[in-house]
């Protein structure tokens, strides 16, 4: 696989690498429950994965007092730490990252986890080693704000116009366009394909297959 246009492939981790979605939307309407409050929509939380934690409370719970919002967290920390051991990754991704890393690509995630959040589950997966560097939302600032991916191409000493996102949401996709790197939507995670066609990217992909093979050929 010789390098085409890209260096860097930076991915997204909930809904793009790791089947998550919808347990992370019933931890969230679980929080809200446990609190008494209105329980958002499967459309509303699944909007906000991708945000750091507490960015995502603040928009799935506009209308309810600010102090709820960091409840929000603790309650939606305790059910996805009861759940996340039964979670996989999506078919296929093992072995694409892998054929990436050995043909030469930088590899690094950018996501909406803490930094404890994803070290366990990348130890689960077995992948910590994969990946040339990590950038969480408690460490910078949230998508889609540039500075994860300004971070990573400074860190790895890489080119933003070499780079590409990949992920599943709008958040992930306006990073990436707000950093000046090019991004690739995937269509099986968190938001509806309707509006990730609204976002500049490069491809969209309907399962990792495809984005396997279009990496291959492309990237």
């Amino acid at each position: 696989m010789a390098r085409k246009q890209f260096d860097l492939i930076v991915f997204d981790w909930d809904g793009t690498l790791m089947d998550s979605t919808s347990t992370i939307v019933r931890c969230i309407q679980a929080a809200a429950k446990d609190l008494h409050l209105p329980v958002p929509t499967d459309l509303l939380a699944s909007h906000v994965i991708g945000l750091g934690l507490q960015e995502a409370m603040q928009l799935v719970m506009p209308d309810v007092e600010a102090k709820y919002h960091a409840r929000m967290v603790e309650r939606y920390r305790y059910h996805y730490l009861s759940r996340d051991h039964e979670l996989v990754l999506f078919d296929g991704v093992q072995e694409m990252l892998l054929d990436l890393s050995q043909n030469g690509y930088f590899l690094a995630v950018a996501t909406g986890k803490s930094r404890v959040g994803l070290n366990r589950a990348l130890n689960a997966v077995k992948l910590l080693s994969l990946f040339d560097a990590t950038r969480c939302a408690d460490e910078t600032f949230s998508k889609p704000h540039p500075a994860m991916l300004q971070e990573l191409t400074r860190e790895l000493g890489q080119d933003m116009r070499r780079t590409v996102m990949i992920g599943d949401t709008t958040h992930d996709l306006l990073m990436a366009s707000n950093a000046g790197a090019a991004a690739i939507a995937v269509e099986y995670g968190a938001h509806p394909v309707s509006q990730l066609r609204e976002c500049k990217s490069v491809y969209s992909a309907a399962n990792v297959a495809q984005l396997h093979q279009w990496l291959s050929e492309h990237a």
